[in-house]
C-alpha cells in the first residue's frame, strides 16, 4: 500500500539522504543558470547564442547517456554522484574568468561540460531509486522527487536573480561550487544495494557497445516500454524551445525589473508549476493503465496553456505568470507518470541503460528546439509573442501524435 508523503519521508533515511543532496546540488545548478543568461546577453547580446547555450548543455547531456547508462548498470551509484557533483565544484569556479565577449565560447563549452556530469549523476539517481524504495512508493518518491526539483528551480532562480542583481554573476559560481560540495559531503554515508548483471563483467570497453545494445533491445523488445520512452521528447520537441530561449527572452523585458529579476520571475513560476503538477498527478490518476495515454494528453494540455501565455504576455504579468505555473503543471505530470512506469516496468540490472535512452531523446530534441528557436529569433525576427504561439501550437501536436501512437497495440500491457 502506497504512503503517504510524511510516513514515506520520514521512514526512509536513505532517501532523505539522497533527497537532500540532489536538492542542495540543484539548487546552485539554477543559481549559476541565471548568471549564465546574463552573462551571453549581457555580453553579446545575442537570442541565438542563447540558444546555442543551451543546445550544447542538452545535447551533450543527451549523448553521452548511453555511456551514463552502462556506468550506471556497472559501477556504484553513489560513487558515481559523489564524483559527479566533485567535478562540477571545481568547473564552477572556472566561470569566474569570464569577462568578456571572448569568452562566451568558453562559457559554453565549460557549461556542456558541467551537463555531461550533470547526465552522469541524474542517470545514476534515477536508476537507484528504486533501489531503496519500495516499489509501492515509487510515486510518492518521483513525486517528492519532481516538487523538489521545481522548489530548488524557482528558489534558486528566483534567489539567482537576486543575488546576480545585487551582488553579481561571481557570487552566484561561487554559491554554485559551495553547493556541490555540500551535496558530495551529504551523500558520503549513503549506501545503496544494486543488482550488477552477468554480461556486464570484463573489460568496460571490449563490453560497452554490446551491453548498450542489450538497454536498446530491452526497450525495443516491449512496445508498451519503447513509447513511454519518448514521452518526455514530445514535450521538449517544442517545450526546450519555450522554456529556454522564449521565456528566458521575455524575463529580459519585463518592464521596470532588472533582466536577471525577470528570469528569476518566470523560472519561479516554471518551479512552482513543475512541484504542483506530480503532486496533482499522484493523488487525482490512480488507474496506472490510464497513465501511458496521459502522458500524451498532458502534454497537449501544456501547449495550450502556453499558447495563452503568448496571447497575454504583452498585456497582464500576474495572468502570464499563471499561465505558466499551469503549462508547468501538465509537464510535471508527464514527467513524474513516465519516469514511475519505467522504473516498474524494468529490471534493476539495466534500468540504467533504460534511462539513459530516455535522457538520449530528451537531450537531443531538446537541443534541436532551443537551436531552432533562438535561430528564428535573431535571423528571421521572429516575435517573442508568435514564437510562444508557433511553438506551443507544435507542442499540442506532439501530444496528439504521442497519444494515438500505439505500437504496444499488438503486445501486451502490463
Amino acid at each position: 500500500m502506497t504512503k503517504g508523503y510524511f510516513e514515506f519521508f520520514s521512514s526512509n533515511a536513505k532517501y532523505r539522504r539522497l533527497w537532500a543532496a540532489s536538492v542542495i546540488s540543484l539548487l546552485g545548478e539554477w543559481f549559476n543558470t541565471i548568471a549564465l543568461f546574463l552573462l551571453i546577453l549581457e555580453y553579446s547580446g545575442s537570442e541565438f547564442l542563447l540558444g546555442i547555450l543551451f543546445s550544447v548543455r542538452m545535447i551533450l547531456f543527451g549523448i553521452s547517456q548511453p555511456i551514463n547508462g552502462l556506468l550506471a548498470d556497472r559501477l556504484n551509484r553513489k560513487s558515481l554522484m559523489f564524483w559527479s557533483n566533485i567535478a562540477q565544484i571545481f568547473l564552477a569556479l572556472t566561470f569566474l574568468m569570464v569577462d568578456g565577449p571572448e569568452d562566451m565560447w568558453w562559457l559554453i563549452t565549460v557549461s556542456g561540460i558541467m551537463m555531461l556530469f550533470h547526465g552522469v549523476y541524474v542517470t545514476a539517481e534515477r536508476a537507484a531509486v528504486p533501489n531503496i524504495v519500495d516499489e509501492d512508493d515509487l510515486i510518492t518518491a518521483n513525486a517528492i522527487g519532481s516538487a523538489s526539483w521545481s522548489t530548488a528551480l524557482c528558489t534558486g532562480a528566483m534567489l539567482g536573480g537576486i543575488v546576480v542583481s545585487q551582488w553579481g554573476t561571481d557570487a552566484a559560481f561561487v554559491i554554485d561550487s559551495f553547493t556541490f560540495l555540500l551535496s558530495a559531503i551529504i551523500l558520503i554515508p549513503l549506501t545503496i544495494e544494486q543488482n550488477v548483471d552477468e554480461s556486464m563483467k570484463g573489460p568496460i570497453f571490449s563490453t560497452a557497445v554490446k551491453n548498450i545494445k542489450i538497454g536498446w533491445s530491452r526497450i525495443y523488445s516491449d512496445k508498451k516500454l519503447l513509447r513511454i520512452i519518448f514521452a518526455k521528447t514530445s514535450w521538449n520537441l517544442a517545450g526546450a524551445g519555450l522554456a529556454g530561449v522564449f521565456l528566458v527572452l521575455a524575463g529580459s523585458d519585463i518592464s521596470g525589473y532588472g533582466a536577471a529579476f525577470g528570469f528569476g520571475l518566470f523560472f519561479f513560476a516554471r518551479g512552482i508549476g513543475t512541484g504542483i503538477g506530480p503532486l496533482i498527478a499522484r493523488s487525482v490518476f490512480k488507474d496506472r493503465s490510464k497513465w501511458p495515454n496521459m502522458v500524451g494528453i498532458l502534454v497537449s494540455l501544456s501547449g495550450i496553456f502556453y499558447f495563452l501565455v503568448g496571447l497575454t504576455i504583452d498585456y497582464y504579468l500576474p495572468l502570464t505568470v499563471f499561465l505558466i505555473i499551469c503549462a508547468h503543471s501538465a509537464s510535471g505530470g508527464n514527467w513524474v507518470l513516465s519516469t514511475v512506469l519505467t522504473q516498474t516496468w524494468v529490471e534493476d540490472e539495466v534500468r540504467g541503460r533504460v534511462f539513459s535512452m530516455d535522457m538520449l531523446l530528451l537531450g537531443l530534441s531538446a537541443g534541436f528546439s532551443t537551436t531552432t528557436a533562438g535561430y528564428l529569433v535573431e535571423y528571421h525576427d521572429l516575435t517573442l509573442q508568435n514564437g510562444f504561439m508557433s511553438f506551443s501550437i507544435l507542442m499540442v501536436l506532439c501530444g496528439i501524435i504521442f497519444t494515438l501512437w500505439r505500437p504496444d497495440s499488438q503486445g501486451q500491457i502490463s
